[in-house]
C-alpha cells in the first residue's frame, strides 16, 4: 500500500514540475530548503484539481495522509501571474513536526523514564508525599497540558517494594487492594470532580499512558479514574513484559444491591460468569478458584443522644456546664472520680473486629454456601481495632469538656482579677467592669448558688482521709488538699457560671458568709480537721480555715465547759502517796490512784502533748539551783493526769505520771512571716523566739507539777527531754536507756543517774522556770492561743482579701485539685499514663512556682505560662480518658488494652507539643492488634445481641453472623491462576522460567447496600 502511493505521488510530483516550469534541479534546492529549516514555496491553487492521496512516515512512526491538488497544465500560467501579482502563497503541511497528542506522549514518556532513573530513594529526597496512615507508600506529583486542559499524573511507590502484594494490610492504598498491584500510574484532570467524564478522552490518555510506558519498558499498571466520582470507577491497563497485557476495571453498586449478590454463591457465580461462556457451565464442570476473605464487624456504637438532652437542660436551668447531676441513664463513666463534675464523651465508641478467613480453593458454588453458615471463629486471624473518637485524635485543645479546658477558664479570671481592689467589686453593677464583661460573665441563679453551698458546708460534715488519692508529688504544689473545704470551693468555682470572674465573687463572698455563720454560731467547720499542726505547704486560705476550725472547736469546749454541771467537774480524786490504803498492804502501791476531772479531760481534747519535739533548750549563764521543798505525800494532789508512765519519781516512791497539756500556739505562714519581721525590728531574734519558747515550757512544767506534786526538776527533764538524764549504767557508753531497761519494776528505786552537763551547769534557765511556775493543770492556765481572738483574724482575712491574691491561690488548688482527682483514676497497668501522671505534677509545681512564692511577677508572663500548662494538663487528661475507657472494656483482656493504648499513646505524643489544630490532625487512629485464640471468647462477648432499635436492618441479609450481628463490611477475592510463557523479545522461553499468573482477579467489597467489584484479566494480544 505505502509502494503504490509512493509511486503514485512520483509520477503526479513530476508532472507538476513541467508544467509549472520547475525542474528536478529546482525540486533539489527545495529539499535542501527543508532541511535547513525555510518554508518551501506554495503550490499555485488549480482550476480543475486533481486529487492525490499520499501516506508518509514521520520521525515517530506515524503515517500521515496528505491530499495534494494538481492543476491542468493550460491554466497554470495564468494561475501563476495572479498568484505573483497577489503574492499569496498555499503552504504544506509539514510533517516532519509531531503532533500535539505525540507531544503529551513525549511529555508522559520523559516524565517516567526520570520517576524510573531516580528510584524510590532519590523520589524521597525530591519531596515525595507520603500517603495516609502508611508509613512506606509515597507518592509524586507532575502537571500536564493537551488540548487545552491540565492533567495531573501521579506516580505511587513503595520504600520497601520486594515485589510482594500483602493483601489484607491495613495500609493499602485502594488500588492495591482492588487489583493487587504494587507501585502504579494514576492520571487524571486538574478538575473538581477529579475524574474524566467522556468516555473517548478517557481511552486516549489511557492509550497515551500505555504507549509512554512501553517506549521507556516500564511495567507500571496505569489507572484512569472515570465516571462519577461516587462510584470510584477506574480502567487501567499494565505491561507484563511478556505476550501478555492486564487489563483493570472497577465499578461500584451505591444503591440496593441484588438479593443475588449478597451471598457468597452469587458472587462465585459473578466472578465465573468472567470466564464460562454458558451459565448452564456453573453447575456442570467444577472450576478451581482460589479464594480469600475478609470480614469485618463493630460493635454497636453509644447513644449519646439522651446525655445530649440531659446537658442543654443542665445548662439552661443552672448556668453550669454538664457536670453529671441530671442524666437519663447510666454513663460509662459514672464509677470515674470526674464523675461528680462533668461526664466526658466516651473515646473510645466502638470496636472493629477483623476476621481473616485464609486461602481455600473452591470448586463449586455449594462449597461457597457452606463458607456462608461458617463461624467468625472459624477464620484463621482476628484484630481489634478501637474506633477513637475525632475530638482525642487531632491534638487541638478545646474540644473537650474537662478539667484542662475550665483550668484555662480559670487562668482568665486571674488575669481579670488584678483590676479591681475587693471581690465585692466585680459583682457591683456601679463596677463591674466593661459591658463586654457583664454580658459574658453570667452569674447562675440562687438555686445553683443554693445547691453548691449545701454541698460544701452541709454534705462534707464527715471525717476526711486527706491524704487519700493524692500523688506522692501533690504537695510540692502549694495548694490545699483535695478533700479540704478550699479545694472542694475551687471545683465548684470551676463549673460555677463557667468559671467566670462574677461568678466566683459571687460565690466566694457567700462563702465567706457561710464561713462566719459557723464561727459565730460555734460550728464545726466542714471538711477542715479541728486538730493538728497547721501545715505550712499548704496554700494560706486553707491554714487559715484550718486555724479557725481548731479555734471553733476551742470555743465549743469553753462553752461546753462553762455550761456543765460545776460540781461534776470540779470532781477529783485523792491519793495516798508513799503509803497504804485502807485494808490494804503497805507495800501495795496502787498504779491508777488518779481521777481526772471532766474539766480537764474535757479541755484538752487533742490527745496528749509531748513537749519534747516542740520545746527548745535554753543555754545561758549559771545561776544558783534551788531545790523543791519536801512536801508529805498526803498533803499532795494529784491533777491533770492523762495516765501513768512507767517510771518512778526520784524523791518518792511513786510512779511519774504524763500531764495533759496544752497544744503550743498554732501560727499561720503569715504569723510567721510577721514573727520573723518583729525579730528583724527589735534586732534579738534569740530573746524573741525564747519568749514563745518560754511560755509553752513554763506551761509543761505547770501541768507537770500539777500531776506529779512530788516531783523535781530532774523528774520533769527524765520526761521531757531524756537525752539530757545521764543513767549510771549506760552512761558511759552514751546511749540513753528507755524507761523500761532504767525502770522495769519497783525494786530497781530509786533511780540511778544525774542531770546532763548543760542541764546541771550553774544558772540554767530551765531550773529557774521550774522554781518560778506553780503548779497548775492545763486546764487552770492561761491559754497559749486565744480562740476568740485567732477566730476573729481569719474572718477578717478572708473578708478583705484582694481579688488577684484568692485567684492566685485558687489557681494552684484548681490544678492540684484537678490532678489529684484524675489520680484516683483505675486505668490497669498502663506504664505510660502512670508516668505521665507523674511528670505532670513536676511540671504543674515549676509553672505555678511564681504563684505560690508571694512575689512580683510579670502578669503577661505567667498568664501565658499558665495557659501553656492548661494545654497540657488537657493533653494528659484525654490520654487518661482513653486509659480509662479501655481498662474498663478489656477487663477479661487486659493485654488488649495494654497493647491499644500503647499504640495510641505513641500515635499521640506527637500531637501534644501545641495543641493547634491542623499539621497531621487529620490522620487517622487505624492501628490494629491480633486477638490471641484465648482472647477470642471475651473480645466476642463485646458484641452483645442488638436490640431491635439497635439493629441496622430489620432483617439480615448476610451470613457468617457473630453473636446476631452481620459484617459491616466484607471483601473477598477470587482468583483463577495459570502458568504463562513467552515474551516479546524470544518467540519461546524455557520450561523452566515459567510462571504462574492470575489470569483472573476479582476484588469484591461492600455490604447489603453497597458493592464494588474490581476485574482485572491478563489477556495475549
Amino acid at each position: 500500500m505505502v509502494v503504490l502511493l509512493d509511486e503514485l505521488y512520483k509520477v503526479n510530483v513530476s508532472d507538476h514540475r513541467s508544467e509549472t516550469g520547475v525542474g528536478p534541479e529546482r525540486g533539489g534546492e527545495q529539499e535542501g530548503e527543508r532541511e535547513r529549516g525555510e518554508q518551501p514555496p506554495r503550490l499555485h491553487k488549480p482550476h480543475t484539481p486533481t486529487v492525490v492521496l499520499f501516506l508518509l512516515p514521520s520521525p515517530q512512526k506515524q503515517i500521515s495522509a496528505v491530499i495534494c491538488f494538481m492543476a491542468s497544465s493550460s491554466k497554470m500560467k495564468r494561475a501563476v501571474e495572479d498568484e505573483d501579482r497577489e503574492e499569496q502563497f498555499e503552504r504544506f503541511d509539514d510533517f516532519t513536526l509531531a503532533s500535539s497528542w505525540e507531544r503529551f506522549i513525549s511529555e508522559i514518556e520523559a516524565v517516567c523514564r526520570q520517576w524510573l532513573a531516580d528510584g524510590a530513594k532519590n523520589l524521597l529526597e525530591k519531596g515525595a508525599v507520603c500517603v495516609g496512615s502508611s508509613k512506606s507508600l509515597y507518592t509524586v506529583k507532575f502537571e500536564l497540558k493537551y488540548a487545552a486542559k491540565s492533567y495531573f499524573m501521579e506516580y505511587y511507590f513503595e520504600t520497601n517494594n520486594d515485589g510482594k502484594v500483602v493483601d489484607w494490610s491495613c495500609s493499602l492504598h485502594d488500588l492495591q487492594l482492588s487489583f493487587g498491584v504494587k507501585e502504579f500510574l494514576v492520571i487524571a484532570p486538574q478538575s473538581a470532580s477529579g475524574v474524566v467524564l467522556d468516555a473517548p478522552e478517557a481511552s486516549k490518555l489511557l492509550s497515551a499512558v500505555a504507549i509512554a510506558l512501553s517506549n521507556c519498558s516500564s511495567l507500571w499498571p496505569a489507572f484512569v479514574p472515570v465516571h462519577d466520582p461516587s462510584r470510584k470507577a477506574y480502567i487501567g491497563i499494565q505491561n507484563m513484559g511478556t505476550v501478555f497485557t492486564r487489563r483493570f476495571e472497577a465499578d461500584r453498586i451505591g444503591s440496593q444491591v441484588p438479593v443475588k449478590l449478597m451471598h457468597l454463591e452469587g458472587l462465585h457465580e459473578l466472578f465465573l460468569s468472567k470466564f464460562v461462556f454458558s451459565p448452564l457451565d456453573f453447575s456442570m464442570h467444577l472450576f478451581k478458584v482460589h479464594f480469600r476473605m475478609k470480614l469485618t464487624y463493630r460493635t454497636i456504637p453509644y447513644d449519646d443522644d439522651d446525655e445530649l438532652q440531659g446537658a442543654d437542660v443542665e445548662i439552661t436551668e443552672s448556668g453550669e456546664n454538664p457536670g453529671g447531676d441530671i442524666r437519663n441513664k447510666t454513663q460509662w463513666d459514672d464509677d470515674c472520680p470526674w464523675s461528680e463534675w462533668y461526664s466526658s464523651e466516651d473515646p473510645v465508641k466502638g470496636f472493629d473486629l477483623i476476621t481473616i478467613w485464609s486461602e481455600k480453593l473452591v470448586e463449586s458454588s455449594l462449597e461457597m454456601a457452606e463458607l456462608e453458615n461458617a463461624s467468625a471463629h472459624e477464620a484463621e486471624k482476628w484484630f481489634i481495632l478501637p474506633n477513637v473518637s475525632s475530638k482525642f485524635i487531632d491534638g487541638s485543645v478545646g474540644n473537650t469538656i474537662g478539667f484542662g479546658s475550665q483550668l484555662d477558664l480559670l487562668v482568665t479570671a486571674l488575669e481579670l482579677s488584678f483590676g479591681a481592689q475587693f471581690m465585692e467589686d466585680f459583682v457591683s453593677v456601679e463596677n463591674s467592669g466593661s459591658d463586654n464583661l457583664k454580658s459574658s460573665a453570667v452569674i447562675p441563679p440562687p438555686t445553683v448558688l443554693d445547691r453548691v453551698l449545701k454541698d460544701l458546708f452541709h454534705d462534707g460534715l464527715q471525717l476526711l482521709h486527706f491524704t487519700e488519692g493524692e500523688h506522692k508529688n501533690s504537695r510540692a504544689i502549694k495548694g490545699a488538699p483535695l478533700e479540704s473545704l478550699f479545694s472542694q470551693f475551687c471545683l465548684h468555682s470551676l463549673w460555677f457560671g463557667n468559671c467566670n470572674i462574677r461568678a466566683i465573687a459571687v460565690l466566694w463572698i457567700e462563702f465567706v458568709r457561710e464561713v462566719r455563720w459557723c464561727w459565730e454560731e460555734s460550728q464545726p467547720l466542714p471538711r477542715m480537721p479541728t486538730n493538728g499542726v497547721i501545715d505550712l505547704s499548704t496554700c494560706l486560705v486553707n491554714q487559715k480555715l484550718h486555724m479557725l476550725a481548731i479555734c471553733i472547736e476551742k470555743k465549743r469546749q469553753l462553752s461546753k465547759y462553762q455550761d456543765g454541771d460545776e460540781n461534776k467537774d470540779r470532781v477529783s480524786a485523792q491519793v495516798e502517796e508513799g503509803g497504804q490504803v485502807k485494808g490494804s498492804s503497805s507495800a501495795t502501791i496502787e498504779h491508777g490512784n488518779d481521777i481526772v476531772g471532766e474539766r480537764e479531760r474535757s479541755s484538752v481534747s487533742d490527745g496528749l502533748h509531748h513537749p519534747e519535739t516542740s520545746v527548745s533548750s535554753f543555754h545561758s549563764e549559771a545561776e544558783d539551783v534551788v531545790t523543791s521543798a519536801e512536801l508529805r505525800p498526803s498533803d499532795r494532789v494529784r491533777r491533770g493526769s492523762a495516765g501513768v508512765e512507767g517510771m518512778m519519781l526520784l524523791k518518792s516512791y511513786q510512779n511519774m505520771h504524763v500531764p495533759l497539756t496544752q497544744d503550743p500556739p498554732l501560727m499561720t505562714e503569715d504569723m510567721h512571716e510577721e514573727r520573723l519581721r518583729a525579730v528583724e525590728t527589735f534586732g534579738d531574734s534569740i530573746s524573741f523566739s525564747a519568749q514563745l519558747e518560754r511560755e509553752i515550757l513554763s506551761s509543761d512544767m505547770s501541768a507537770f507539777k500539777a500531776a506529779n506534786p512530788d516531783a523535781v526538776f530532774e523528774d520533769f527533764i527524765r520526761w521531757h527531754s531524756p537525752r539530757d538524764w545521764e543513767d549510771n549504767n549506760f552512761g558511759e557508753s552514751g546511749e540513753v536507756s528507755t524507761n523500761e531497761a532504767t525502770e522495769g519494776s519497783k525494786k530497781d528505786w530509786p533511780p540511778r543517774g544525774q542531770l546532763s552537763e548543760r542541764m546541771s551547769e550553774h544558772g540554767n534557765k530551765w531550773r529557774k522556770i521550774w522554781n518560778d511556775v506553780p503548779a497548775l493543770p492545763a486546764s487552770e492556765q492561761k491559754p497559749l492561743l486565744d480562740p476568740n481572738r485567732e477566730g476573729e483574724k481569719v474572718l477578717h482575712y478572708l473578708e478583705t482579701l484582694r481579688p488577684h491574691q484568692l485567684l492566685e491561690q485558687m489557681v494552684c488548688t484548681a490544678f492540684r485539685a484537678s490532678a489529684d482527682t484524675l489520680n484516683q483514676t483505675s486505668f490497669g497497668g498502663l506504664k505510660q499514663m502512670t508516668t505521665k501522671m507523674g511528670q505532670l505534677y513536676p511540671t504543674m509545681a515549676s509553672t505555678l512556682k511564681p504563684l505560690q512564692a508571694n512575689r512580683v511577677f510579670i502578669l503577661s508572663e505567667i498568664i501565658e505560662d499558665l495557659r501553656r500548662l492548661c494545654v497540657v494538663f488537657e493533653h494528659v487528661e484525654k490520654l487518661l480518658t482513653v486509659a480509662a475507657s479501655l481498662h474498663r472494656k478489656f477487663l477479661q483482656v487486659p493485654r488488649l488494652s495494654e497493647v491499644i493504648f500503647s499504640d495510641y499513646y505513641n500515635f499521640y505524643q506527637p500531637r501534644m507539643g501545641s495543641g493547634s489544630v491542623g499539621g497531621s490532625g487529620d490522620m487517622e487512629f487505624d492501628k490494629r492488634h491480633q486477638v490471641r485464640r484465648q482472647e477470642r471468647e471475651a473480645v466476642a462477648n463485646m458484641f452483645t445481641q442488638p436490640t431491635a432499635n439497635q439493629s441496622w436492618r430489620k432483617v439480615l441479609s448476610m451470613g457468617n453472623l457473630l453473636n446476631g450481628h452481620e459484617p459491616v463490611l466484607r471483601e473477598i477475592i477470587f482468583a483463577v491462576r495459570d502458568r504463562m510463557r513467552g515474551s516479546y523479545y524470544a518467540a519461546s522461553t524455557p520450561r523452566a522460567f515459567q510462571k504462574e499468573i492470575e489470569t483472573y482477579r476479582m476484588y469484591i467489597c461492600g455490604t447489603s447496600n453497597d458493592l464494588r467489584v474490581a476485574l482485572s484479566v491478563a489477556s495475549c494480544d
